[in-house]
């Protein structure tokens, strides 16, 4: 039930790949990522696990008035101009407090945490109008079963109007990139090709289990920190039976690194 006490369209539960600040440049993924948020339902509030907060116990950000966190480097001037002024969620965050202690969780609460580009810089693309409610939450850890596990505790949030996002990179290896543009390695095709099949097979074991079972997994993802948010949404998703059931919304390339972005529900 909704905060409002009437039933609601389950929300589905995403897997974005968010670029760089730079992505608002690209000529075609600002308008995948618009067309996509178009079709899903207007969500109560929005909550973001992403890449690039981890801190453990879990922890909530901000839900009042927060600056953006600008955790980028030699970038032009104008992409720390960005603003997302969407209001903050302390009802969810209340919500998610009681949920998750209740199952044994433990949570903090990080009140000058803002946004960081992991979530803003998509959250411009599919809801510019920023008058929608968001809350991030941290990873308390990168290991993906734990993830799941937590992603399975959010999931009643999506009968009540959340829309569960995680927000990462499908390959991420900045590195080993040789030829930044239009070449794609070996290593980012291989293991893109290799995640849309257990993807497409619903495979949540090979997935789990990604960096043995993959191939080039340490060069897709020498640390695991963009592909662990797939693993919240995956347990958004299985603990009400829809983890078998996604649908690539977006894929291809951009720098080289995979784009492949998710909807389970």
């Amino acid at each position: 039930m909704s905060a409002a006490g009437t039933s609601r369209e389950r929300m589905p539960a995403l897997y974005l790949s968010h670029g760089a600040p730079p992505l608002a440049d690209d000529p075609v993924w600002p308008r995948q990522l618009a067309s996509w948020s178009a079709d899903v339902p207007r969500p109560t509030e929005i909550l973001v696990v992403s890449a690039h907060w981890e801190d453990a116990p879990l922890a909530l950000g901000a839900t009042g008035t927060r600056p953006l966190v600008h955790d980028f480097w030699g970038f032009p001037e104008r992409y720390y101009d960005v603003r997302y002024p969407a209001p903050g969620a302390p009802q969810l965050a209340e919500r998610l407090r009681a949920m998750l202690r209740s199952a044994g969780t433990p949570v903090q609460d990080v009140p000058d945490r803002g946004l960081d580009h992991g979530a803003y810089v998509p959250l411009v693309e599919m809801f510019p109008a920023a008058d929608i409610p968001v809350l991030q939450m941290s990873m308390p850890t990168l290991d993906p079963q734990r993830l799941m596990e937590i992603g399975r505790k959010l999931a009643p949030l999506r009968d009540e109007g959340v829309l569960v996002v995680g927000s990462g990179f499908f390959t991420h290896n900045l590195s080993a990139l040789r030829h930044p543009g239009g070449h794609v390695p070996g290593w980012s095709s291989e293991f893109d090709a290799w995640g849309r099949e257990a993807l497409q097979a619903g495979d949540i074991d090979a997935l789990l289990d990604f960096e043995r079972k993959s191939p080039a997994g340490r060069l897709a993802h020498p640390r695991t920190e963009h592909f662990a948010p797939l693993f919240v949404t995956l347990g958004a998703a299985d603990a009400v039976g829809e983890a078998a059931e996604g649908r690539n919304v977006i894929d291809g390339f951009w720098m080289g690194l995979a784009k492949r972005s998710l909807q389970f529900g």
